[in-house]
């Protein structure tokens, strides 16, 4: 009898797969969305259940999509800088910062880790955009000597509570001595990582470096089997937990035509040292003419919500559109919808209500500090 082939997932060899792929698979990966041109895991179940795991336990996310873009030769810590308003110059080997890349409007590409490896050699983390292609263009006439790459690194993240224990089964103890936003270099039985006190899930985590795409199954089912005994869960970056935590999603929460003024990001913008980058003059302007738009969070008065919004729904105030919800979910902790908006300067102090389409109809949305939860980010950096 003629055995049936099994049907593959994919839309043709353009849209890559990570090197952990047939793992998330095998571990019940359930719908993959794109990200930088490759496919992320997005659904492992139930979205409110993978939430609880990732705050009461651990859960280990496929973040392939992550793609690093190497810089080195003898101008990278130059060129770098280029790149990004984020003053690098205290940036030491071994420390990672959350930077902004922007444009020369002063609008953002991107909001990576970068990553310091050597006193010449950075990765830059990427959202989701195409910063290779951007950053090999600036090089061909910066003057600078530089080589720009995509190297074969994968990373996966390991996020929650009990995310330290696992990776003290994994690495022993002297894994705890890694500060919060600092990365050293691992040999896992043979398989190379670079690892990392980040992650995107605003809860204690760790992000693996894998420097070998060959060892990606046998990455994922080593840390698995070392979870196990700490409820260790296969997971999803959680909407949840990261409007929960104010944290930002790039094309949605911003995207070219956003500046780090409309974000609050004024820390990651340093116009006053000596360093050129791109965008500086444009971001002088921004800064001294004041910006029209803020983003905020807000509060929604209405049934749950039963899944992030797939669109941006309008905010109206006196019947004239004033601004767009970005970011939107039902909190199960909170017992909120919770979101982040973009609005108008003058409608950005807290307790401002607008009317805000939803697709199951007209709801009041409140203006409200963030993040929601946690404010302090103790929880991140503990």
């Amino acid at each position: 009898m003629a055995t049936q082939q099994q049907e593959e997932f994919g839309f043709g060899t353009q849209i890559r797969k990570s090197p952990y792929f047939d793992a998330t698979v095998r571990w019940g990966a359930k719908g993959f969305s794109v990200y930088n041109h490759m496919y992320i895991p997005r659904d492992f179940g139930n979205p409110e259940q993978n939430f609880w795991n990732l705050v009461n336990d651990a859960i280990l996310c496929d973040v392939a999509v992550e793609r690093q873009v190497e810089i080195t030769g003898p101008d990278a810590a130059q060129f770098a800088q280029l790149l990004t308003p984020r003053d690098l110059s205290k940036c030491a080997v071994g420390q990672c910062k959350y930077v902004l890349i922007t444009n020369a409007d002063g609008g953002i590409l991107n909001d990576p880790i970068l990553l310091r490896l050597e006193e010449n050699r950075f990765w830059i983390s990427l959202a989701d955009s195409d910063i290779l292609l951007w950053a090999q263009g600036v090089a061909v006439n910066s003057g600078l000597d530089v080589t720009i790459r995509e190297p074969d690194v994968s990373p996966l993240q390991l996020q929650g509570p009990k995310s330290g224990e696992i990776m003290k089964a994994l690495f022993g103890d002297s894994i705890t001595d890694l500060k919060y936003y600092w990365l050293r270099e691992y040999d896992l039985d043979g398989i190379p990582l670079i690892v990392s006190r980040t992650g995107w899930s605003s809860e204690l985590g760790y992000e693996l470096y894998l420097q070998d795409g060959s060892k990606g199954d046998a990455l994922w089912e080593k840390i698995m089997a070392a979870g196990a005994p700490f409820g260790l869960q296969p997971g999803h970056t959680s909407s949840i937990r990261r409007i929960e935590g104010g944290m930002l999603s790039y094309h949605a929460d911003m995207d070219i035509n956003t500046n780090p003024y409309e974000l609050g990001l004024d820390r990651l913008v340093e116009l006053d040292m000596d360093a050129d980058f791109i965008g500086k003059a444009a971001l002088k302007r921004i800064r001294d003419a004041g910006v029209t738009r803020k983003q905020v969070g807000l509060v929604i008065d209405a049934p749950a919500l039963t899944g992030p919004n797939t669109r941006f729904w309008m905010l109206e105030k006196e019947g004239q559109q004033v601004g767009r919800v970005t970011s939107a979910v039902f909190s199960p902790r909170l017992e909120q919808n919770i979101a982040l908006a973009m609005v108008g300067a003058e409608f950005a102090e807290p307790g401002t209500t607008f009317e805000v389409a939803l697709p199951s109809g007209a709801a009041t949305a409140t203006v409200v500090e963030t993040p929601f939860f946690d404010p302090k980010k103790k929880i991140a950096a503990s």
